[in-house]
């Protein structure tokens, strides 16, 4: 008997017929003789919709009542859910975060799981049900509902499975995998059989639509393995787990786009110590992330710094931002919210040199200026001008031949074989 985890999206659970669909499968899966825990999305377009409500009363609302709305629609799906087992002749038991709980800290829209407690959930696993747990929330330490940010639901998944020691999550959406990038850009765009915690963390960070981020580090910590899966399509998917030497062989495994940045520039602020510090630590204190950072210094002892941030928190950064430069005595404050952050990933990076001039060298055969560029040590990103996102991801996924299969790599038993017969 193994312990499974799954974990359905909103696109998975968008009506009562997928929602019942999605019953059968995790029926299916218990009566194979294993124990099943169920992660909820919210219903297909229901969190965005929640949202718009919010914003239709005011740009700024207060993060609490916010991530108490936003909150609401796991609870219906969870619930539908249970019902749609229970109508198909299995046992099931729908669990909010706080009625685990999940554990988290009081950053409201961001919020971090601290611990999650399992007794509730053994014991009724231990009962033959299945668990339908509701993805993206949790509670803090006063009792307030607190989520985990957008795509959160992964990150539930991922820490409910590390929690129950479970032997693997699987995580169902309407694509069959992990692919070199998106498949709407690119239709070369190859599916991956298996690929490293490390690249999928870097490209979830870098805007690609496969994991959020910070249930892939918590796999990578916990050893938890993620199989990706289509809800409607094959069996087989993009295994996500520990890198390998077959896999730091192939330079680059993906290349993706961010569309969800904005880029805030602060000119001609005073060249002195602190400045940076002074600029970054009310976005810190407000929970605002900021990604990329260059700095010029000039001769004439001023300092332009740009930095991006989510376009979800533009609005808070730009107001943030603003103040700063004025107790700085910057000159002014530039903002452009049309740029597009393009990246190529690849656990070879680390033992192939030239991969950044490549990039760089593909761009500008392409005619697209670089605004700013980041590295480390398997990714190159370059935030360019938006309406040459989509170029540039063929460009790139062309210059590294990633509409090709790596070739196969002989067996080493057969390699040996041979020698031996040559002797």
């Amino acid at each position: 008997m193994a312990l499974v985890v799954q974990k359905y999206g909103g696109s998975s659970l968008g009506t009562t017929d997928k929602i019942k669909a999605v019953a059968e499968k995790a029926l299916t899966r218990q009566r194979a003789g294993n124990d099943v825990v169920v992660v909820a999305s919210a219903m297909q377009g229901e969190t965005d919709r929640l949202i718009k409500l919010a914003l239709g009363i005011t740009d700024l609302p207060d993060l609490r009542e916010y991530d108490s709305m936003t909150s609401t629609g796991e609870q219906v799906s969870t619930a539908l859910l249970a019902i749609a087992i229970q109508s198909l002749g299995g046992k099931a038991r729908s669990l909010l975060g706080f009625q685990i709980p999940i554990k988290t800290d009081s950053a409201f829209k961001d919020a971090r799981i601290e611990r999650i407690e399992t007794d509730r959930m053994k014991k009724l696993l231990a009962a033959g049900n299945i668990l339908v747990v509701a993805g993206f929330q949790g509670v803090d330490p006063d009792d307030n509902i607190t989520t985990l940010g957008r795509g959160g639901s992964d990150t539930t998944a991922v820490a409910v499975a590390a929690a129950l020691k479970a032997d693997v999550c699987e995580i169902y959406s309407d694509v069959d995998g992990i692919y070199t990038t998106d498949p709407n850009v690119e239709p070369r765009a190859r599916k991956l059989d298996k690929i490293s915690y490390e690249e999928v963390l870097e490209l979830s960070s870098l805007g690609a639509k496969v994991l959020q981020i910070r249930s892939v580090e918590m796999a990578m910590k916990h050893g938890v393995p993620i199989n990706c899966l289509s809800t409607f399509g094959p069996a087989t998917g993009t295994l996500v787990t520990t890198g390998d030497e077959e896999m730091e062989s192939v330079v680059v495994s993906g290349v993706t786009q961010d569309r969800k940045e904005s880029k805030i520039t602060v000119c001609q602020v005073p060249d002195r110590p602190g400045v940076a510090a002074k600029l970054f630590k009310p976005l810190a204190e407000n929970n605002i992330v900021v990604d990329m950072i260059i700095q010029n210094v000039s001769e004439a002892g001023v300092t332009d710094i740009s930095f991006t941030v989510r376009k979800e928190d533009f609005a808070r950064a730009r107001k943030i931002a603003e103040q700063s430069a004025k107790d700085l005595g910057a000159a002014r404050v530039l903002f452009d919210e049309k740029i597009v952050k393009v990246s190529v990933v690849g656990l070879g990076m680390r033992s192939h040199a030239g991969v950044a001039s490549k990039v760089f060298e593909t761009l500008a055969g392409g005619g697209i200026n670089i605004q700013m560029i980041s590295t480390s040590e398997i990714k190159v990103s370059c935030v360019v001008d938006e309406k040459y996102g989509e170029l540039a991801i063929r460009l790139l996924h062309e210059a590294f031949g990633l509409d090709k299969a790596p070739a196969a790599k002989k067996p080493a038993g057969k390699k040996a074989a041979k020698k031996k017969s040559k002797k």
